[in-house]
């Protein structure tokens, strides 16, 4: 009996030897059942996955009444009176200048020390006052408060405060005090009352009047400006260029969902902001996504709300009926809405090239003599919305945080990383015992069995292609989105659009290799006897499978380790690929 196999082997040696156990047919259909099984589940994962928000309503426009975006400040029985001899003396407010070039300009540069409240860190804040010379009436004050980024007192805004300097204002430009927060970990009330002692300095300054102080918030600042005007009543007026108005979590998902619109990524890619968007910013720490620091204060003084036509960061319409409504409600109908055509959403025009700083047309101009104008009491009888066509694409989303999504999130791309190095790590062991092998002579596999080699190799680079693809859509994503964001025109479609079928198409046939893998599986399974009591193969043919097909998967213990992690890292590339929606949209 122990030699029955050999003998059996010998008697026949011209048989070709069989590569299958089962039939073709019953091979295909078994694989085609495996395939719609795993299709209908990775389906079923992306659906669970799915993040449902209402954008609408969508496309809607403000009509200017005029697109003249001009200011006009005229004096009223309420103003300040200067006779031509206070003029001429230049005393009090008298000599205040409604356009710039007035006067030389001054340069002071002041130190605070900055304490962030919650961890007593310190921060050196330079301030740089930018005065007129010559000046000895009763001056107003304007502060500058940087958007995104890092802001610093000498690099800032420095063409605005001399502008607004050589008409008769004290203008003072500030470093923006960061600590050791990150952009999405700011400390927005530290700032608050760091930049209201910056404004409490300038009221000490010689000759300035400490209730005409105003603040110019740029962007980012929006969210900070409610909490100085909660802090400090005395604010005189603010300009608000392209400020965010709405929480971050639901103002950045607007963002995200317009500028992928906007340069054609494909739908998938676009469904993909709905998911960012609904972390639980609480959860991991992050209290400012769902910050709102905006009251009955915010727009209770007079404000002046400017923006670009192709300012692509925010959400023009809500913004302004919001401003419109708050201070309508507050009792303030000393409001400006102005929107500048060619402008961005620093209210650059150009094409967003590094050093091009170029304002919008008359924006320093309209806003120096509004200030002025209202420093001295004046009434503007300009139309109040004024300026291009304000136009919106969608309605700012409506979000709620899916806590244990978040952490599902979290922890399957993290084990994909950590399975994707132990899969580098693993690649490099086998190869080097490869070249071993090779060096030897010995041609025998050292990891996976031949029969499934290519079967094994096929899938895995699927997989990974797959993957780089994605991450490669969704790099060119953010690069054309960033460009958008300063001002550059928006290439639209290409490989932010196909690429997404290209990596379903990948992700099928990743699954139907392993479709087959998975019956080759339960072929040998069968064989064995695992689905009849263990019976040993008795018939030729099953000799012969046995014979011919040596180990199954692996031709080694390290080669059916290799396989386990690659089959784990391979089924993580999926559910990663199916949280983001590629076996649904």
């Amino acid at each position: 009996m122990k030699n029955s196999l050999p003998m059996l082997l010998s008697e026949k040696p011209h048989r070709k030897k069989q590569k299958h156990y089962w039939s073709a047919g019953l091979r295909l259909t078994s694989t085609l059942c495996v395939f719609i099984v795993l299709m209908i589940l990775l389906a079923l994962a992306s659906e669970a996955a799915k993040v449902s928000w209402s954008d609408k309503p969508l496309n809607r426009t403000i009509q200017p009444v005029t697109s003249d975006t001009a200011v006009d400040m005229v004096p009223d029985s309420k103003s300040v009176q200067c006779t031509p001899a206070q003029r001429s003396q230049e005393v009090g407010l008298c000599a205040l200048s409604l356009k710039t070039g007035k006067y030389k300009v001054g340069l002071k540069l002041e130190e605070i020390t900055a304490v962030q409240e919650k961890t007593g860190d310190k921060q050196k804040i330079r301030i740089l006052l930018h005065y007129p010379i010559g000046d000895k009436g009763k001056m107003p004050g304007i502060i500058f408060l940087s958007g995104a980024g890092s802001g610093t007192a000498t690099g800032s805004f420095q063409n605005q405060a001399y502008y607004f300097a050589s008409a008769g204002f004290l203008a003072a430009t500030i470093d923006k005090p960061v600590w050791h927060t990150t952009p999405i970990t700011r400390d927005y009330p530290s700032m608050a009352r760091v930049y209201d002692q910056a404004i409490n300095l300038m009221r000490k300054f010689p000759g300035v009047d400490p209730d005409a102080i105003g603040v110019h918030a740029d962007s980012e600042s929006g969210w900070i400006e409610p909490y100085i005007l909660d802090m400090d009543h005395r604010i005189a007026f603010q300009i608000l260029a392209s400020p965010m108005l709405f929480e971050p979590r639901r103002a950045m998902a607007f963002v995200g969902a317009q500028d992928f619109s906007i340069i054609g990524a494909n739908p998938g890619y676009q469904s993909m902001v709905r998911k960012v968007f609904s972390i639980d910013f609480p959860g991991l720490g992050l209290p400012n996504g769902n910050c709102n620091p905006f009251n009955s204060r915010s727009f209770a003084i007079p404000t002046f709300l400017a923006y670009g036509a192709k300012d692509v960061m925010t959400s023009q319409v809500d913004g302004m009926t919001k401003i419109m409504q708050m201070a309508q409600e507050a009792g303030n109908e000393n409001f400006v809405l102005r929107d500048y055509p060619f402008a961005d959403h620093i209210l650059n025009i150009g094409n967003g090239a590094p050093g091009d700083v170029t304002l919008a047309d008359h924006y320093l101009q309209e806003t120096l003599a509004w200030s002025a104008g209202i420093v001295l009491g004046y009434r503007q009888t300009a139309p109040k919305v004024a300026g291009h066509e304000i136009y919106q694409s969608i309605g700012l989303p409506v979000l709620h945080s899916d806590p244990v999504g978040m952490w599902y999130a979290i922890v399957l791309h993290g084990l994909l990383i950590l399975f994707i190095i132990a899969t580098a790590v693993y690649s490099l062991v086998v190869l080097g015992y490869k070249i071993a092998a090779l060096c030897r002579h010995d041609k025998r596999p050292v990891a996976f069995a031949r029969n499934f080699a290519k079967d094994i190799f096929f899938s895995a680079l699927a997989s990974f292609a797959a993957l780089w693809l994605f991450v490669a859509a969704v790099t060119q994503i953010v690069i054309r989105v960033t460009f958008l964001a300063w001002g550059a025109a928006p290439k639209i479609g290409g490989m932010v659009y196909w690429s997404w079928y290209v990596i379903q198409a990948a992700c099928v046939v990743v699954v139907w290799t392993w479709s087959m893998v998975i019956t080759s599986l339960f072929e040998a399974m069968s064989l064995k006897g695992w689905f009849r009591g263990k019976k040993k193969p008795k018939t030729q043919k099953q000799i012969e499978f046995l014979q011919a097909r040596g180990h199954f998967l692996a031709s080694s213990k390290m080669g059916m380790g290799y396989i386990v992690v690659l089959a784990l890292t391979m089924l993580l590339v999926l559910l990663v690929l199916a949280f983001w929606g590629l076996f649904l949209y």
